[in-house]
């Protein structure tokens, strides 16, 4: 039976035979989630800001981002009263006049809405410095 072999040489050069590009792409990954996770930070500590009667600065001294395995999250700390004021507790609506503020809820669907250009922001720099 008439055939032929093919015998190819080959050699990778650049980032990705370096690993740089797998590298960057990861960390540009969890640069996302810290970069929206910061924004949503932001956006909860404004909305507090907005509706808070009196406040004491406790609580939003609480609220802070932090890494639970290859995520990032928004948390108040666990305060006390931080599902009374998100309106999530036991003692809201009906139990007492207060339904909460949904800070937390309301918050969330408004951050999905911004990650995307917060993703495309930092491609465009992770670009720029040609580490994509």
């Amino acid at each position: 039976m008439p055939g032929f072999d093919v015998r190819v040489n080959t050699s990778a050069s650049g980032p990705w035979a370096t690993g740089r590009a797998g590298r960057a792409l990861h960390d540009y990954a969890d640069d996302i989630g810290y970069q929206v996770a910061r924004e949503g930070e932001r956006m909860v500590q404004q909305r507090l800001r907005q509706v808070l009667r009196h406040p004491t600065g406790y609580y939003q001294s609480r609220i802070s981002v932090d890494r639970t395995g290859d995520r990032y999250r928004i948390h108040d700390g666990g305060v006390i009263y931080g599902p009374w004021l998100e309106g999530t507790g036991s003692r809201n609506s009906p139990v007492t006049r207060f339904p909460g503020y949904a800070t937390f809820r309301r918050t969330k669907p408004l951050l999905d809405r911004k990650a995307t250009q917060i993703a495309a922001d930092l491609l465009a720099r992770y670009r720029s410095r040609g580490l994509i």
